[in-house]
């Protein structure tokens, strides 16, 4: 029986360079015009350095420890990047009820939501405390919250020729679960490179593949939203006990030399507020 699809030839396929020129333009077509990220992790300065490079340029001030929510924004590519760096969270210790309430304040400081979460984790030791940690914090964003989370491991020089698979496999159950929550979504930077970095471009397109495939940005939903809404008002002398109380991690030795950050109030708060 003879087929009424047309025999391919030679001619009939595009050349290499060709090819390259389509796939660009579809890509293009498909590209998100803003992105919006959140980032997360613990009260040390690899989580709002990461920010830092992601922006080209130091915004979050590298001092003391952040204790609000803060927005800044920058152009890559031609495209709009917002990025809230997040009050960092507590090593051994929970999180106290100030600090959570303005983590959460993060959804609602990217409306209508954030496209990712990143999730910074130094290249180092992690414990079963690490995991507990970063359980208990990223559930008050509700279960959802994962599909959205993509880990971005920080300090890779420490790797030197080890591979960042065979140190997620080396580390053991404890990393593994956290990284199998995030759907395996993982990046690796280094935070010692501002302006063109050659490692943004990876992370974006990371980032617009974590919105491809869940269909869209992260809603926070109504019942998670009650449930932060009955925390306890912002206190500003019990962020300040707080302050001094433990920081993470200290198993990377190239982190000590480093300051912890400090972030001046929003001012709504002023007022009132992939081996």
């Amino acid at each position: 029986m003879s087929s009424n699809r047309p025999n391919s030839t030679a001619d009939d396929q595009l050349d290499p360079e060709e090819e390259k020129r389509l796939a660009a333009a579809a890509r293009e077509a498909n590209r998100l015009p803003e992105l919006r990220l959140v980032l997360l992790g613990w009260r040390w300065p690899g989580k709002s350095l990461t920010g830092n490079t992601i922006l080209g340029r130091e915004e979050f001030r590298l001092e003391r420890a952040a204790e609000f929510s803060v927005k800044r924004e920058t152009e890559v590519d031609r495209r709009k990047v917002t990025v809230i760096d997040t009050p960092g969270w507590f090593s051994a210790q929970t999180t106290p009820e100030d600090y959570k309430q303005e983590i959460v304040r993060s959804v609602s400081m990217c409306t209508p939501g954030p496209h990712a979460f990143l999730l910074v984790i130094p290249v180092g030791m992690f414990t079963e405390t690490d995991r507990a940690r970063i359980e208990e914090n990223l559930a008050m964003f509700g279960e959802d919250v994962w599909k959205h989370t993509m880990v971005v491991f920080t300090w890779a020089e420490i790797l030197k020729d080890k591979s960042i698979e065979r140190h997620i496999r080396r580390e053991g159950r404890d990393l593994q679960w956290v990284v199998d929550k995030c759907k395996k979504r993982y990046h690796v930077i280094n935070n010692y490179i501002f302006g063109e970095h050659p490692q943004l471009p990876q992370l974006m397109a990371k980032v617009e593949k974590i919105v491809a495939d869940e269909g869209g940005y992260f809603i926070l939903k109504a019942d998670e939203t009650k449930t932060q809404s009955q925390t306890p008002s912002l206190n500003t002398n019990s962020v300040k006990e707080n302050r001094e109380l433990g920081a993470r991690p200290k198993q990377n030795g190239s982190c000590n030399s480093l300051r912890a950050m400090d972030v001046d109030p929003p001012q709504s708060l002023v007022e009132g507020v992939s081996d």
